[in-house]
């Protein structure tokens, strides 16, 4: 049941080239930064990511990207990420875009186990008719587009047949958590954490806390231990670098 292992390095040790990674956070709020760092020393590549976005400030998984490490990336938002769209429109990264809340949930019913589910959302755009660009010819045309999804009607309304994802590996982090794999993620760190940690066949959460087992309310735990197979506690150094992307003051 000790799910704790000893180093970031040797809780990735085992991804291989070609993985698919599920990756929670949004912008820099609840991003796995040690996990990444440690998988870009690796040196693997050749990753389909699942993420909200593919990283900010050449930190995150902007830091796999501008390596080159990144073949494929499921997500919603491109942002301020000049390298992510450079490499999109050069045609070096495959991109499937999806509505944010399809997103979430396509992983979320990856790691419930249900296949597929429908959705209103995107009824009568290129995300049900096809046609999206996914890759780039790096000439200004589309060297591969989206394709077609089912849509069905019910009770008047149609509804686009989306897929429940699931990846190889996951890599979240949380607030706290205890050697059964039991999680508490703060605030915004909520987001798509715990549906990444789902959707990952191997789930490895790096906590700026660790506990003993019962420490942490039941009530209080945000993730059961049953989605998560490793832990790694971060120095203190690791879990106070929270960096913000744009800061605001006021006059």
């Amino acid at each position: 049941m000790d799910k704790v292992v000893a180093t970031a390095a040797e809780a990735v040790a085992d991804v291989p080239e070609g993985a698919s990674l599920a990756v929670g956070g949004f912008g820099l709020s609840g991003v796995p930064s040690a996990l990444i760092e440690a998988l870009y020393r690796r040196g693997v590549g050749g990753l389909a990511v699942v993420s909200n976005n593919c990283g900010a400030m050449d930190t995150g998984l902007a830091v796999l990207l501008a390596a080159g490490r990144i073949t494929r990336v499921t997500g919603s938002y491109i942002g301020g990420n000049k390298e992510f769209a450079r490499q999109y429109l050069a045609g070096e990264l495959e991109l499937e875009l999806i509505p944010q809340g399809t997103l979430a949930e396509r992983l979320r019913a990856g790691g419930a186990g249900i296949p597929a589910f429908y959705t209103p959302a995107g009824v009568g755009t290129q995300v049900a008719d096809g046609g999206l660009p996914w890759r780039y010819d790096g000439s200004g045309g589309v060297a591969l587009a989206s394709p077609a999804k089912e849509v069905r009607e019910f009770d008047g309304t149609e509804y686009v047949l989306e897929r429940g994802i699931r990846t190889d590996f996951a890599l979240v982090r949380a607030a706290k958590g205890d050697r059964h794999g039991n999680l508490v993620f703060n605030k915004s760190t909520r987001n798509f954490n715990p549906l990444a940690a789902m959707a990952g066949k191997v789930a490895i959460a790096e906590v700026e806390e660790l506990v003993e087992p019962g420490e942490i309310d039941p009530d209080a735990v945000h993730l059961p231990g049953i989605f998560v197979q490793r832990v790694v506690a971060l120095t203190p150094e690791q879990a106070a670098d929270k960096k913000i992307e744009q800061r605001t003051v006021s006059s």
